[in-house]
């Protein structure tokens, strides 16, 4: 058991939502198309901005159901739109990406934003991007550590020298535009592979871990493997940074919220199922996760809170995410998801955890699941 007490070096927790891009029904339960879903997605970046939520980030995917397979473009058309709120990725598949390509990109939804842009480098829990753009998933972990390493090369130098296996060579190449502010943030995505809290802590990298399932307080163990790892290299404690991305909504009274999250989670799973080889999961399923430690927040706005504040408690993030638009989930439902996340949840969980700092709790247990949002 560790109890370290440290400045986050952000003041306060930051509460937001992310999104593949899901195809919405209409009330009649007729679904729209692929653009249909890239316009509602758009609509709800601006709207969690005027809302007051801190951060919206947009995963990549490549399939009917979840179509939003170029972030970086509706990241740029918001940052155009919005004022105030962080944009990124949740997550940026970098194994099948060029690194010159995500940099540049979000370079310049940076610039369009005025310094809120950041990025989530991940392995992706999905692989259609593989065949997609012909890579061997055999080198899933070579890919991946690779492309790493040269998104930040690039980071960290206008002009770069490199020479790896996937990629041609770089020689004293010009990589622009610059962030605003020197850097962009890059978050390492992870579903829980303790290989990855090493990785992150030793690069001195902010981690976002995406629990979709079981107990969420079941990380802690990684999040105290990060911090140490971090600790031990010798990384400045404000860089040291946890989030969590996990399934939720909320509406006006926490039995309506699930009944609601349920059928649309239910449908979502039902689909994943037959790709990946399980059943359809249970009510009764459901419900063990969507209550008291379960992973899925969902709920009216005061037991959202309480459940963030108390996992807080144990995994010490200073940033929590919700996936929200699952399963055909209509587009009204998850914009007043949205707004009561921005306008209840939100001041309750600041008012309960102050402004200046967070408390790191480590546990004894390890029992972390694959993840989804990384």
């Amino acid at each position: 058991m560790v109890d370290v007490t440290t400045s986050t070096g952000e003041g306060n927790m930051q509460l937001g939502a992310y999104s593949f891009g899901d195809v919405q029904a209409d009330p009649q339960g007729r679904l729209g198309s692929t653009a249909d879903a890239i316009r509602n997605l758009f609509d709800a970046i601006t709207l969690a901005d005027a809302a007051g939520l801190d951060y919206f980030g947009v995963g990549e995917h490549h399939t009917r159901e979840m179509p939003a397979s170029a972030p970086a473009t509706v990241l740029a058309a918001a940052a155009g739109a919005t004022k105030n709120i962080t944009l990124g990725s949740s997550v940026t598949v970098l194994s099948t990406e060029d690194p010159v390509r995500v940099f540049q990109q979000f370079a310049t939804i940076d610039a369009i934003s005025g310094g809120r842009a950041e990025i989530t480098a991940g392995r992706g829990s999905s692989v259609e991007s593989f065949p997609l753009f012909g890579f061997s998933l055999g080198d899933y972990d070579d890919l991946y550590a690779e492309k790493l390493e040269l998104l930040l090369a690039l980071n960290e130098n206008e002009r770069v020298t490199w020479n790896g296996t996937f990629r041609p060579a770089l020689d004293d190449a010009l990589i622009v535009p610059r962030p605003v502010n020197g850097t962009l943030p890059i978050w390492l995505g992870t579903g829980g592979n303790p290989s990855s809290s090493i990785r992150a802590g030793k690069l001195g990298l902010p981690v976002a871990y995406g629990i979709i399932g079981g107990y969420a307080d079941r990380f802690a163990p990684l999040t105290e493997l990060y911090r140490q790892t971090a600790f031990r290299a010798g990384h400045d404690a404000s860089t040291i940074k946890v989030a969590v991305a996990s399934p939720g909504l909320v509406a006006p009274t926490s039995q309506g919220a699930k009944d609601i999250y349920y059928e649309a989670w239910f449908r979502m799973m039902t689909e994943l199922g037959k790709l990946r080889g399980f059943r359809p999961p249970t009510r009764p399923e459901f419900d063990a996760q969507a209550n008291g430690r379960g992973a899925i927040l969902a709920g009216s706005p005061s037991e959202v809170a309480d459940r963030l504040i108390t996992l807080h408690q144990s995994l010490g993030h200073t940033r929590h995410i919700l996936q929200m638009d699952v399963g055909n989930l209509p587009q009204a439902t998850f914009l007043q998801s949205i707004e009561l996340l921005a306008t209840e949840v939100l001041p309750a969980v600041r008012q309960e955890l102050g402004e200046d700092s967070i408390e790191l709790v480590g546990a004894a247990e390890i029992g972390a699941s694959e993840g989804g949002a990384a």
